[in-house]
């Protein structure tokens, strides 16, 4: 993997001056597939804001709740997998939404086949109409 182009990377010292853990740690944290930076011409690993991120949710699983690497990488996958089942949720309620959008705008107020019936603002200002006409006054209740 080589660098992208405009995006910041730090060097393993500066991240691990940074953390306050020691380069060998973030190479383990590498070979165990936890951390995955990238590299740059010179095979020097460069670290992204992203990798930072991660590292951070690494260092707190370990430091504060004494997780050890393989619960690291379960909970990490868990957070991955959980990431996408949300963005396949939010495709589906837009194509939803977009869908009946077009079914509402298609039909035009046809509500025949409706799960759910549909009370339309205009027979609700009918009835309004109804009840306040002078001829038919509405029965008071003693």
């Amino acid at each position: 993997m080589t660098r992208n182009k405009g995006k910041a990377a730090y060097m393993i010292s500066a991240v691990a001056e940074q953390y306050e853990i020691h380069p060998q740690t973030l190479r383990l944290y590498e070979r165990e597939g936890l951390l995955a930076p990238s590299r740059s011409e010179g095979n020097t690993r460069l670290y992204t804001d992203a990798d930072l991120e991660r590292l951070e949710i690494i260092l707190k699983l370990t430091r504060e709740l004494g997780v050890n690497l393989a619960g690291v990488e379960i909970i990490l996958n868990m957070r991955e997998k959980m990431e996408a089942m949300q963005q396949q949720m939010e495709g589906f309620v837009r194509t939803l939404n977009q869908e009946l959008s077009e079914r509402v705008a298609n039909r035009q107020g046809d509500t025949s086949q409706s799960l759910v019936p549909v009370i339309q603002i205009n027979s609700i200002g009918q009835r309004n109409e109804v009840r306040r006409n002078p001829e038919n006054p509405p029965k008071r209740r003693r």
